[in-house]
Parts: structure tokens; sequence; C-alpha cells
């Protein structure tokens, strides 16, 4: 049989062609590609059909409207193969053809536009032919995360932000911890106030430091607020400065008030010929594996931590760790407590160094004892 030439599908059968299809080919390359062809090999009841003129019946009309249907199933066939497009294994929606680009939507798409990295390599690759639609109500998938948060390589501070939205503040904030507490107006501070005693504790290997979690009834009081000890927690180097000088270790104590507002106090901790007696007591119930919560032996007294002198300086700041929450209040003590070569290095043994680099005072009010 020689193909000739048939006229474009009734408006019924393009309402069936796959949205956005034609008006990428153009009507005339569509009838081109392969209209002739299936005008030559009409199916055998639409043949039938345009066989015996005159008046149609309902099952006549049927039966055209399913050559009709036939033609449109061999019509995406045909130019799935002229395209280099291949089926899915399965689909939701069999029959259904859609071409997609970067810029049209769909899965893809959406991923594209949720990674710059993948946004990159799709500028590079040509449009896909896809035999199957996105499912209804499917969700784009989120910004793939590129593993838990660290103090070096490609998961270093400078890149905190990027772990997590949760972790935004770490580029974003305006007032971030730790500072080199430089000037500031010096002024008579309220003594802080501490209710300290002696306490179990247990002491935990959390994969960034090691942290001392303290029983309650530890408070300090100052602004006419009282906070309670949670846990302590090692840095090394200090994470903090005073005027542009650094120190071998700092010593974190995390208070909480009844609102859950923080206050954190920081001791420097310097090498020296003594020993500091509270740390060397963590540093003895120190867990075997990261993880893992180890009860002490015995208790733990945070005021032996206390330096003689309590002057200090405060100022508004936020946690030194993701998520870098600000609203913190700080109070660095000024005078660093002695500790010995020998302690220094079990910490360095397990962390080298732990410390968020210095963010910027940003104009902040810093406040310090004369």
């Amino acid at each position: 049989m020689t193909a000739k030439l048939r006229p474009l599908p009734s408006p019924r059968s393009r309402a069936l062609l796959p949205r956005g299809l034609a008006p990428s080919l153009g009507a005339a390359a569509l009838c081109a590609v392969a209209w002739p062809t299936l005008a030559a090999t009409p199916t055998g009841e639409a043949a039938a059909a345009r066989a015996k003129p005159g008046a149609t019946t309902a099952a006549q009309q049927s039966a055209a409207a399913a050559g009709e249907l036939a033609n449109l199933d061999l019509l995406r066939q045909r130019l799935a193969e002229k395209l280099g497009a291949t089926a899915p294994a399965a689909s939701a929606h069999p029959g259904v053809m859609r071409v997609t680009n970067p810029a049209e939507g769909g899965a893809d798409a959406d991923a594209t536009r949720a990674s710059p990295s993948r946004s990159r390599t799709a500028a590079r690759a040509p449009a896909t032919l896809a035999l199957a639609a996105r499912a209804p109500g499917e969700a784009a998938r989120p910004p793939q995360r590129r593993g838990p948060w660290s103090y070096g390589g490609e998961n270093g501070p400078a890149s905190w932000a990027e772990l997590d939205p949760a972790f935004g503040l770490c580029a974003s904030g305006r007032r971030q911890s730790p500072i080199d507490i430089r000037g500031g107006v010096a002024v008579d501070l309220e003594p802080i106030r501490f209710d300290y005693r002696p306490s179990g504790f247990t002491v935990v290997d959390d994969g960034h430091t090691i942290q001392a979690r303290i029983a309650p009834g530890n408070t300090l009081s100052v602004g006419g607020r009282s906070f309670e000890l949670q846990q302590m927690h090692f840095h090394r180097p200090a994470e903090e400065r005073i005027d542009g000088r650094g120190f071998d270790m700092s010593l974190h104590l995390v208070h909480r008030d009844a609102e859950g507002r923080l206050a954190v106090l920081a001791l420097l901790l310097q090498r020296g010929d003594e020993a500091q007696a509270v740390v060397q007591r963590v540093w003895n119930d120190l867990p075997l594996e990261k993880g893992l919560e180890q009860p002490a032996s015995q208790p733990l007294d945070p005021a032996a931590l206390l330096p003689q002198d309590r002057g200090y300086a405060t100022y508004m700041g936020s946690l030194t760790t993701p998520p870098c929450s600000e609203d913190v209040l700080w109070m660095v003590m000024r005078q660093p407590l002695s500790v010995t070569q020998a302690q220094l290095d079990v910490f360095a043994h397990l962390y080298p160094m732990n410390a968020r680099p210095l963010q910027s005072a940003a104009g902040r009010l810093i406040k310090r004892s004369p």
C-alpha cells in the first residue's frame, strides 16, 4: 500500500496529545515524523467503518474512536523512536509521554534548582525525553546534606550554614561568638552570684568535644535572672581572646533559665605547674567510646573551677557550634586557670583542634570589669 499524507488528527485526537509536545516539534514536523506511516496502516475497525458509507451506528462510532486511539498510541511509539527515547520499566500512567527540560519543571528540574552542583551539570546536558510523568503530589527532592558538621575540611565552619537550613545563622547572624574581647567600656559590673555545690555528673564524647552533664541544683544569678548549670565542655585552643591574647584551652559552662534563655560562663585554661582538680575529675571518667554516656565515679564541685579574681567581660553573642543560636549572654572570666601539660595532652589526643574561628564584634557593646 502506498503511503499518502493524511490530514492532522481531529480536535479530539489533538486533545489527547501530551501537553507541550506539538508546540515543541511543530505540527508540520509531527506529521512528517509519524503520521504518513500511520495513514498507511489503519486498524481493521476503522477501515471497516470507512468501507461502509452511510448512516453510522453507535458501534461504528465506537470502532472509529478506538481506531483513532490506536493510531495515537502508535504515533507516540514512533515519535519516541525518532527522538531516541526509551520507555521506563513501569509507569503509573501507561501511554503518557512527556518531553522535559530543566526550565519546564518536573523532578529533575526541582532537584536542579535545589542543588547548585546539579544546576551546573544540567546546564551542559541536553533536554531529555521521558515516557512517564511525575506522580501527582510528588514532592521536590530536598537539598542533599554533605554530612555532619566539623571543625575542618569541606564541612568546617565556613560551610556550616550550607549543611542544614537550621544552621543559617552560622553565616547570616550578626551577633556571633566567639570574639576577641578588645576595648569595651570599663564599668562596675554586678558581681555574678554563684550557687554551686558538689553534684553527680556523666561524661560523654559527643564527637566534637568532651562534655560533662551536671545534675540539677547548680545556679548562677546575674541581671535579676537565675540560670541553672546544664553542662560544661572544652575547646582547644581557647575560642575567646582577650585583647588579642590566645589561651591553650577554654571551658564553657552552659546555663539555662526558666524561660529557656542561655548564659555561658567561659573559663580560660593556660599551661602551668598546678593541675586543675575538676578537669582531672572529668578526665578520670572519660568513656571508652564516642556517644557513650559514662556515669562518674565521684561527684564534681563546679565551685572549684572559679578563679580568685572574679572580674569578667560580658556581651551578647551566640552558641559557637551549629545551629549558632543567638541571644546568648556571655560572661568571660579574665583570670585564666592553671592546667598541666599532661592534662592538655589528654584532650589534645582526642581533639587536637575544635575551636570556631573568631567572629566580628560588629559594633556590639562589651562591658568589662575595671
